[in-house]
This record gives C-alpha cells, sequence and structure tokens, in this order.
C-alpha cells in the first residue's frame, strides 16, 4: 500500500558541515533519514553524537525536524563529527572530514539489535566504515536483519576513507548499490574490471554481487537504473542550485521510498530525481518544506 509506513534506518555518521556562511546538520545517514521521513515513513538515525553542545543540537534538531533519535548514541570519550566544507563555483561541496570523532565508535547495544530485527530498510556507506569499531558494528547490524529487508550501500568515496575490501564486502550484503559516474569507473579499477561504459559496469556489478538493482547518478544529467527486469534512464532536472549538499542523500531517499512500495524502475527514477532536485535547490542538506509540504515542493521541479 502507498500509504504505509515504513521504518527505515540511516546507519552510520552524523556531522556537521562546516561551511562559509555557518554550520548546517548532515552526514548521508542522518539526511537520507530526513528525507525519507518527509516522504512519510518512519526515518531513523543509528548513529553516535558526542557528549558536547554539538551532540546536544544534533539530537534536538533531527527530533524537531521529525526524525526517530532515540538510536543516536552518545560518547563521553570522543566530540560530535564535523566537516570543513568549502562550495566551488558549481555549487558542489568539498570536504575536509575530521577523525576519530564520536561516530567512529559505534557500538552494538540490545536497542541497536531490536531495531535491526525490526528495519524495513538500512542505508549506509563506505564512509563510516573507515574505523574498525564502527566497520563491526555496520556489518552486525546488516548480518541480523530480516530477510526481507532491503539493504542499500551508498558508495561515498570521501577522501581516502574507503578500501577494496570495505566495499567488496559492504556489496556482498547490499540489495541495492548506489553511487555515482565519477565513483563508478573508479570502483571499477579498483577491482580490477574493465570500464567501458555506465551501462556495461553497472550490469556487471549487478551480476558480480548478485544485486537486486545498481544507481548510477550522473549530477545534473540524471541517472541510470539497471535491475533484473531491465533498465531506465532519467534526463535529470534543470535547476537553479543553491548547493548540492545532500542532494545524493534525498536522491536515495526517493529511491528506496518507491522500492519499497513495488514501484517501477521509472517511477523510482523520477521520485528520486524529483527529491535530489528540491533539495540541490535548497540551502543545506535538510530544507524544510513550505506549507504544501514536500510532494508539493517536488511537484514544483521542471
Amino acid at each position: 500500500m502507498a500509504s504505509q509506513r515504513y521504518k527505515v534506518v540511516g546507519l552510520g555518521e552524523i556531522l556537521w558541515d562546516m561551511l562559509p556562511n555557518g554550520k548546517q546538520l548532515g552526514g548521508a545517514p542522518a539526511n537520507f533519514a530526513y528525507i525519507s521521513s518527509l516522504l512519510g515513513n518512519e526515518g531513523i538515525v543509528a548513529s553516535r553524537v558526542g557528549n558536547d553542545s554539538l551532540g546536544s543540537e544534533s539530537v534536538h534538531r533531527l527530533a524537531a525536524l521529525g526524525v526517530t533519535t532515540e538510536f543516536i548514541q552518545r560518547d563521553a570519550a570522543h566530540p560530535t563529527g564535523t566537516v570543513q566544507v568549502e562550495i566551488d563555483h558549481a555549487g558542489q561541496p568539498k570536504f575536509e572530514i575530521a577523525e576519530n570523532v564520536a561516530w567512529d565508535f559505534l557500538e552494538w547495544t540490545a536497542d541497536w539489535q531490536k531495531l535491526a530485527t525490526e528495519a524495513d530498510a538500512i542505508c549506509f556507506g563506505s564512509l563510516a566504515q573507515r574505523a574498525v569499531a564502527s566497520r563491526s558494528t555496520i556489518r552486525h547490524f546488516l548480518e541480523i536483519v530480516r530477510k526481507e529487508a532491503v539493504r542499500i550501500f551508498d558508495v561515498n568515496l570521501r577522501q581516502a576513507f574507503f578500501s577494496k575490501e570495505v566495499l567488496t564486502e559492504s556489496m556482498r550484503v547490499a540489495d541495492i548499490v548506489k553511487l555515482n559516474h565519477e565513483e563508478l569507473p573508479r570502483i571499477m579499477q579498483l577491482f580490477g574490471l574493465e570500464h567501458r561504459d555506465e551501462m556495461t559496469s553497472a550490469t556487471a556489478l549487478m551480476n558480480l554481487y548478485q544485486l537486486k538493482l545498481v544507481c548510477v547518478t550522473r549530477g545534473f544529467r540524471g541517472s541510470l537504473l539497471i535491475s533484473r527486469q531491465g533498465l531506465n534512464e532519467h534526463p535529470g532536472y534543470t535547476i537553479k542550485v543553491a548547493d548540492a549538499i545532500g542532494a545524493g542523500d534525498a536522491f536515495t531517499a526517493g529511491l528506496v521510498h518507491e522500492y519499497l512500495r513495488d514501484s517501477s524502475l521509472l517511477e523510482m527514477n523520477e521520485t528520486a530525481n524529483r527529491a535530489g532536485a528540491w533539495v540541490a535547490s535548497q540551502v543545506g542538506a535538510m530544507p524544510s518544506p513550505r506549507e504544501g509540504g514536500v510532494r508539493a515542493e517536488m511537484a514544483n521541479i521542471g
């Protein structure tokens, strides 16, 4: 049923993007959970913040935005994550990510075990697996989810915070893999595979890792979806970009929202591109929709 509310978990980092004009709350899992909640699901963040003012502000802000925050851990020994962000002339962000922060020490708990067995979809990335402790916790979480739950690996090749092992193991446990057009050839090279074009490479990854869906985002040029049932390309939308921070996470939220409802590839691509374009047209990764809600905002795109 289209009206069903699914439990959708963003598993990994919470951090503050320190922008030239101030700070914005973010982190791919948190951004994903927020947009998922706007679309009508229960968006849940499973992460860890410090026992500091930024940590408290993270939890309060997400709760005010309608995101479930009871699975955000507090860390007395490590600070809340931050990222120094510079925006280039095209609105594209460049990141300098702080290390040894709270989300590098995700802890396996009874609460998280219960959440893992109840979740309908779990989105995780490569960045949150840069530290051994969090990598182990994330893998444990994914191992015990229900068979029918959807596991989405959202690749983020940030700085040097990834390895062939992390990427390979993540694809092995995923149902859906989402990556962008710049990451795809890098991953093919890292895996020792030939990259001729996006369709061929996406199909190769789908077959190699027995994936149900591979998504390649192309920035302002839209996206490519490939599944066992076929493929669909979307040309994207022409918008005035405020900044692109969080646009990919919004895309993922739109994609998963439709996937959970057994929508067609065309419908998945349409909703995902509209969600991503809306966030890119706003400042920050977690914009608040105007009266009428996010559906009205997305309908006005294009």
